[in-house]
């Protein structure tokens, strides 16, 4: 049997948020996970299709990589999604930094 290093094994009671919205040609629906870990950055997952990613505001600015994250059809899909990020996932400042 293969040794594994043990890195954290740690629990936390994190808030879940569940946010759906359409846009001119498709929905959208996600849960979104508050958690202290990982540079208090929220898990993001579409419900849709299971992908899932780290964000926060600051990274919704960027369009072309939700659209890949997300497996998005259009960059116009991608737009109205990092708009609706940066309206509802909270910004990050350095101090919050974990490590």
């Amino acid at each position: 049997m293969e040794h594994f290093d043990h890195l954290y094994d740690e629990s936390e009671n994190a808030k879940v948020r569940f946010l759906g919205f359409a846009s001119e040609g498709s929905r959208h629906d996600f849960g979104i996970v508050y958690t202290h870990k990982f540079y208090g950055k929220p898990l993001v997952i579409c419900m849709q299709t299971g992908q899932s990613t780290l964000l926060c505001s600051e990274d919704a600015v960027n369009p072309g990589y939700l659209q890949k994250i997300f497996r998005l059809d259009s960059a116009s899909e991608a737009e109205a999604l990092a708009q609706f990020f940066q309206e509802y996932l909270p910004t990050i400042s350095f101090e919050d930094n974990q490590y």
